[in-house]
């Protein structure tokens, strides 16, 4: 029988390409998603008994927070309820990703009518209510405060189970963390980042700023009776929403194309490869899930390397979680 109609039974293992701190982060981000609920409850019943249009203002305002929170905390959820699904080819490391590309056009959606208020309130600038606007922003700013505080416990991103798949004899080696050293070439990168939580954080944040941005304004205005001083506050956080933004854009829009998440790793695998005169031919490298990386490498060699011999080298690079390596020999193989 001929190497081709040989079937090889694989062992079976896992494709869960989440970092080590998910179900904390899911806890977390829910917590926040009660905290401003519990603001917006209040503000909102409060305005109503005390007839405070700007106090119901604002508690509509929070339900927005809280929505692109909740966001967050489903993808968080899906991400670890599907983690075991096979229909996932790769895993559900990516829902993160997809929230927080989610979140980004949100977030930019913010800017947009953010920017258009300051810009109508520019031109046509109207009465304000200080003793009651400034409150209501010193209270939403110290809620962003809490909920930047709950949001940004330590990360600690992990690295799973390490899958190596031969495209040339079928074998699969499976290492858990720890097989042997592993190597940082780099550091935790922007591929260890979740993305998910910063989009969370970057809702809360630039929430933060713009009620930062707001008080000074007010104080200014009724200081100086300089009433423009309220939209130009406003106008510069939208700005600073709208760079966050782009920014959460390019970095998940990325990643969900399967872009080379780290050059300078591509460049280790080619490296470690290359080393004893073989050549790499294709390379596909691109992200799984936070601090986890898939990678298809095919290697062309004079000698009699197999491809148990370059998941070897390979095994050393914490980072790459998933690989498939496929061998081609000038001879024909004899098994």
């Amino acid at each position: 029988m001929s190497d081709a109609d040989k079937t090889f039974q694989l062992p079976p293992h896992d494709h869960v390409f989440l970092g080590r701190d998910h179900e904390q982060a899911e806890r977390r981000t829910w917590g926040v998603i009660i905290l401003c609920s519990i603001m917006m409850i209040a503000e909102i019943i409060g305005g109503a008994l005390f007839g405070s249009l700007a106090l119901i203002a604002d508690g509509l305002h929070m339900s927005t927070h809280a929505g692109a929170l909740l966001l967050a905390a489903l993808a968080y959820t899906f991400a670890r309820k599907y983690a075991n699904d096979r229909s996932f080819s790769f895993g559900t490391g990516k829902f993160g990703d997809l929230a927080g590309y989610s979140s980004a056009i949100v977030l930019a959606m913010i800017a947009l009518l953010i920017g258009y208020e300051a810009v109508s309130r520019l031109l046509h600038p109207i009465p304000i209510s200080f003793n009651e606007a400034i409150p209501i922003a010193v209270l939403g700013l110290a809620v962003n405060v809490v909920s930047a505080w709950l949001l940004s416990g330590g990360h600690d991103h992990s690295h799973g189970h390490h899958h190596f798949h031969d495209a040339d004899d079928g074998e699969q080696d499976e290492r858990e963390p720890g097989f042997e050293e592993h190597d940082h070439p780099h550091g935790h990168g922007a591929h260890h980042r979740d993305n998910n939580m910063r989009a969370a954080v970057v809702h809360v944040m630039a929430d933060a700023a713009v009620s930062v941005l707001v008080i000074v304004g007010l104080l200014l205005a009724r200081a100086f009776g300089w009433l423009w001083m309220d939209p130009l506050a406003g106008l510069i956080g939208a700005m600073v929403i709208a760079n966050w933004s782009v920014g959460l854009l390019r970095d998940t829009g990325g990643i969900l194309l399967d872009r080379t998440p780290d050059p300078r790793m591509a460049e280790r695998v080619r490296q470690l490869i290359e080393s004893e005169g073989d050549q790499v031919t294709d390379l596909h490298l691109w992200r799984l899930g936070p601090g986890h990386l898939g990678a298809i490498v095919s290697v062309a060699t004079t000698g009699r390397r197999e491809a148990a011999h370059y998941r070897q080298r390979l095994a050393t690079l914490a980072d790459l979680s998933h690989v498939t390596v496929e061998v081609q020999h000038p001879y024909p193989s004899t098994g």
